[in-house]
């Protein structure tokens, strides 16, 4: 009875921490990154200031195959984004600039947060890699 009692307990624990654990991440994304990357695709393209994170997130899942990689390089590039460490098409850049360090803006803890959040939610499942992707360092958004 004891032993059902505290499983029952880490289970509920488990599930809340889980829970919080999305809401944080889609919590930080609205506060901190949302202001430029949407997280739908736009109907109107020419209004977006950044690429959208479905897109970022394609790109770097192209790059980074384990969540660990992807996670670090985004809580990295975010904090001191450089040309050569970039994983976009060259066109992104161009168009939208090399994304601003966000040193001061978010810690490097709400980053990783944002980031594991982000690799589990985008792309949607079932979404393709993109046309076009070319995985090498020296591209990114």
């Amino acid at each position: 009875m004891k032993l059902q009692k505290m499983l029952l307990t880490l289970g509920t624990t488990l599930l809340l921490t889980s829970t919080l654990y999305a809401q944080d991440g889609a919590s930080l994304f609205d506060a901190k990154c949302a202001a430029c990357h949407v997280t739908s695709r736009p109907s109107d393209k020419s209004t977006l200031v950044a690429p959208p994170v479905m897109g970022v997130m394609r790109h770097v899942k192209m790059k980074y195959t384990t969540k660990d990689e992807a996670v670090k390089f985004i809580s990295e590039y975010a904090l001191n984004p450089q040309q050569s460490k970039a994983v976009c098409m060259p066109q992104k850049i161009k168009r939208f600039g090399l994304m601003p360090s966000q040193k001061g803006n978010v810690s490097k803890e709400e980053l990783q947060t944002i980031a594991s959040w982000m690799y589990d939610n985008f792309p949607s499942k079932g979404k393709g890699q993109g046309k076009g992707c070319q995985a090498q360092s020296s591209k990114h958004k």
